[in-house]
């Protein structure tokens, strides 16, 4: 066990970086947890803080373009275009990774995902390390990704060196993640940027089809994510049977039986319903409910990645 250390300072927290230890860090869509992308005792500690398996890759965050160079052996002409709308923002790229790059961060794979935070606590926090950070969720492996500080302390005290305290996540999923290393755009994993964005700057981008991926190029692919202790049950239309045990529902509609629900959360928007699921999953874990239905949305904008993310804490 390590002491871990609460602070609100960018700078505090980039000291640790800094020394070779890990920090967890506020971004604008969920909690990071980084490391010094040069140094590989740094990121083991990641994997052994969350559980983590090894094959799954890391992402780079970047406080400025500048740091691209650091971590890519190039930039193709379609992540130019993405890198030119949508950063900083909720986006990650896949693009080829340099010599320098540890195979640690990347799962052995010669590329490595690259994203530039849009949150200004984020952002003060990478310039301090001056070195690019790489980070997965600040959480246990395969539990719902942290939106606040508090989720973070609440799977990993103890674990690690330090907590970057920030406000609740404006997004609430993680980023979207895009192959720019093909052909055309292929979106690996949906998000806050949606198809729909993308298209608009390259109208070849699709959605990746790639089931039982083996080498995944991004997180979220491969393992089970997201899942709450709860039991998750999809519903097309507002839960009309009385549960027979503890449960909770989210969704856009009321429920026909409100009141036999433990906790139930009426979203008034998809982007409110995004912004809330993972806060809603750690809420029910804190009272012990047994079974969550999720009212199941269109899978297009915004949907396609709460839907995405729904689907993986249900089934795996």
């Amino acid at each position: 066990m390590v002491k871990t250390k609460l602070t609100q300072s960018p700078s505090i927290a980039a000291r640790f970086i800094q020394h070779g230890e890990i920090v967890a860090f506020p971004t604008e869509t969920v909690y990071g947890l980084g490391a010094n992308i040069f140094n590989e005792a740094a990121i083991k500690k990641i994997f052994l803080a969350k559980g983590r398996p090894a094959d799954n890759p890391l992402i780079a965050h970047i406080c400025d373009a500048s740091q691209l160079e650091q971590v890519t052996s190039g930039i193709p002409a379609d992540a130019a275009k993405l890198i030119e709308v949508f950063f900083p923002g909720p986006l990650t790229l896949i693009l080829p990774k340099n010599e320098k790059v540890p195979l640690m961060a990347t799962a052995g794979l010669n590329t490595i995902g690259v994203r530039m935070p849009k949150d200004s606590i984020a952002r003060q926090f990478l310039r301090a390390c001056a070195v690019p950070v790489v980070a997965p969720s600040a959480n246990l492996s395969g539990r719902p990704s942290p939106t606040t500080w508090q989720a973070v302390r609440t799977d990993l005290d103890g674990l690690i060196s330090c907590i970057l305290k920030g406000d609740q996540t404006k997004v609430g999923l993680e980023s979207t993640v895009v192959d720019c290393t093909s052909d055309k755009p292929i979106i690996l994993r949906a998000g806050a940027v949606t198809l729909e964005q993308l298209s608009k700057v390259i109208p070849e981008t699709e959605v990746s089809t790639e089931a039982g991926v083996v080498a995944p190029k991004s997180p979220g692919m491969k393992y089970r994510h997201y899942a709450p202790r709860a039991k998750v049950i999809l519903t097309p239309f507002p839960q009309y049977t009385v549960p027979s045990d503890t449960s909770a529902y989210i969704g856009l509609d009321a429920p026909f039986h409100p009141a036999a629900f433990k906790r139930v959360l009426i979203c008034k928007s998809v982007e409110e319903y995004a912004h809330e699921l993972f806060h809603f999953f750690r809420e029910c874990d804190k009272e012990e409910v047994e079974t969550i239905y999720c009212q199941t949305v269109s899978e297009e904008g915004l949907g396609l990645a709460l839907m995405d993310r729904i689907k993986k804490a249900a089934h795996g």
